[in-house]
């Protein structure tokens, strides 16, 4: 066995043995009994493959303790299908790095075979309320970060005072919050060929744009510099939208770059015409807060 060799053997080991720590800390996190004993199964598999590997290079290793961890912590914010989402990509970079060393090293010419079915068995596993109710958390936070980061950028423009615009954005955005709330239950409601509770869609949708206030308004109520606070306010913005993107890009399978530009673009682009709007009405009216 050459160098090389080895050390991709000693890679795919150490994968191995950390995804099998990982597949054991989502199965605590996983409500649902089968489904956790599916993926404590899958870490058997996991283990199994580490001991394979280990007989041939000879030599044991250490999981990636900082992976594990991570992953863990996405498991606990964003759901155990988010995860599994994230895992599918490396059982499928285990098939093929199997797959391209079997005809060299012969015990592991069948880990690719057992690599595709963890990845089918994962795939079956994806079924988070989450993301049926996703579209409402969407909503949501397209309301508030359109709307609020406008609303905010004008209100700027026109009072100056920090404490005062935070205050008027509060009141804007909790209104809207329940406005919003209310009209996606009946909504969902009116929809037939839905599987979503319309109590449950219209607290998604109400929680996440409440979220994104709070995070919106939050400089203008810690800092005495409202230009600071407006940077703030909009950086706020775009990691939000950034945030949201990745977990809907990965769940869904769709490109992050895409979506994540044109929310940006509309969210920045409505503020821009905001604050244009509050520096036409504040010299038309004359107003001097």
């Amino acid at each position: 066995m050459n160098e090389q060799t080895r050390n991709a053997l000693l890679a795919m080991q150490r994968g191995e043995i950390t995804e099998y720590h990982i597949y054991n800390a989502l199965a605590d996190r996983e409500p649902n009994l089968h489904n956790a004993k599916v993926l404590r199964t899958i870490a058997s598999d996991e283990l199994r493959h580490y001991t394979t590997l280990e007989s041939v290079t000879g030599t044991p290793v250490k999981p990636r303790r900082f992976r594990v961890q991570l992953l863990a912590l996405c498991a606990w914010l964003f759901g155990v299908t988010f995860t599994l989402r994230l895992m599918e990509a490396g059982e499928s970079k285990a098939q093929s790095s199997y797959r391209s060393l079997a005809p060299e090293v012969s015990e592991v010419a069948h880990l690719d075979t057992e690599e595709e079915e963890h990845e089918q068995t994962l795939i079956s596993l994806y079924d988070d309320e989450r993301l049926t109710y996703i579209s409402s958390v969407v909503l949501g936070l397209n309301d508030a970060l359109v709307e609020l980061t406008g609303a905010i950028a004008g209100f700027t423009l026109a009072l100056r005072e920090p404490r005062l615009i935070a205050l008027v954005s509060l009141v804007t955005g909790i209104s809207a919050a329940l406005s919003m709330a209310a009209s996606e239950y009946l909504s969902t409601k009116e929809e037939q060929d839905t599987q979503k509770n319309p109590i449950k869609a219209s607290v998604y949708t109400g929680i996440a744009y409440l979220g994104a206030v709070f995070l919106l308004v939050l400089p203008f109520l810690l800092l005495t510099n409202t230009a600071l606070a407006v940077i703030w306010t909009l950086v706020n913005a775009l990691l939000i939208i950034a945030v949201f993107t990745f977990y809907n890009s990965v769940c869904r399978n769709t490109s992050f770059k895409r979506s994540y530009l044109e929310m940006a673009a509309i969210s920045m682009g409505v503020a821009l015409v905001s604050f244009l709007i509050g520096i036409v009405v504040r010299n038309v009216l004359g107003v001097d807060v």
